[in-house]
């Protein structure tokens, strides 16, 4: 569960700031995916667990309002449910901590469990659950011919044998300088086609690079494309990565091709920017197909 403060300005170290707003949103990294699948009209299932609250009900019922099956999600009474603590300043930029709760209990003896949902089409996988539960997703997807997109966050360095695993990594700008051992959070647009490919010698078949505003770069060592965002006014980027992915994998699994996968998940992550929260922000599918419609780098 995602509890988000709206503020005119991030706070900085031991200083204290007046907030403009609080909710409590529907949230975690692997929960907005399956949402974004199900809003979008794919058919997904999702692997989890939490806590025996008020917050892990409204969780799996969320996900079911779009028709994502929860049967994986099981409850854990003993533990919490796990949260994110947002704040969102003015312009849109955002600090979080997130608390696993209950999904840090989610271990490779429960995902064998569930092995049969691994079996075909695509594995959305995130690292808000335990590492080596996220390691067995991926080996088993590899094994049995799925395609496995992995968004590495929060951000870690990752072992090779993990990411030969992976066909897509999708990381942003903090995320992929953290994977390759540098320091800072942003990349430019020059910069990004190196970045990109030395992400691919960490193992992976394909990179997407999410550059907020300034789109997203493909790379899979014959390819290196840039694909522009949208131009939109930001409220809150919380969950647009995850809308991102959500969208892409949808667009895969219509039969869409990379190259017509990465604009309709620009068009959704663009809207999703525009609105607060993350869940609550994913927009419909017409709502993606309309700004599709309409001329690049406008809404």
């Amino acid at each position: 569960m995602d509890f988000v403060a709206q503020m005119d300005k991030l706070p900085l170290p031991g200083e204290t700031v007046s907030g403009n707003a609080f909710q409590m949103l529907p949230g975690g990294k692997g929960a907005n995916q399956a949402y974004a699948v199900g809003r979008l009209g794919g058919r997904g299932k999702m692997l989890g667990r939490v806590g025996g609250d008020v917050f892990g009900e409204r969780l799996r019922a969320n996900l079911e309002s779009v028709g994502i099956d929860v049967t994986g999600v099981r409850i854990s009474p003993e533990e919490t449910t796990g949260v994110a603590l947002i704040l969102v300043a003015s312009g849109g930029q955002n600090q979080i901590v997130v608390i696993p709760g209950a999904n840090g209990t989610f271990f490779p003896k429960d995902l064998e469990s569930h092995s049969e949902a691994i079996r075909e089409g695509f594995l959305l996988m995130q690292l808000e659950s335990p590492l080596e539960t996220v390691e067995l997703a991926a080996a088993l997807g590899t094994a049995r011919n799925m395609v496995t997109i992995l968004d590495p966050a929060p951000a870690r360095p990752l072992n090779p044998s993990f990411l030969k695993n992976v066909d897509l990594l999708t990381p942003n700008e903090s995320e992929a300088l953290t994977l390759l051992g540098h320091q800072g959070s942003t990349i430019s647009l020059e910069q990004a086609p190196q970045i990109a490919q030395s992400l691919l010698r960490l193992g992976p078949r394909r990179v997407i690079l999410k550059m907020a505003e300034n789109g997203v770069w493909l790379a899979d060592g014959q390819c290196s494309r840039h694909f522009p965002a949208r131009k939109v006014a930001p409220v809150d980027s919380t969950g647009a990565g995850d809308t991102f992915n959500g969208a892409l994998a949808v667009a895969l699994a219509e039969g869409k091709s990379l190259e017509e996968a990465i604009p309709f998940a620009n068009c959704a992550a663009a809207i999703a920017v525009t609105r607060l929260g993350a869940q609550s922000s994913v927009p419909s599918r017409g709502e993606v197909e309309a700004l599709m419609a309409t001329p690049a780098l406008s809404l």
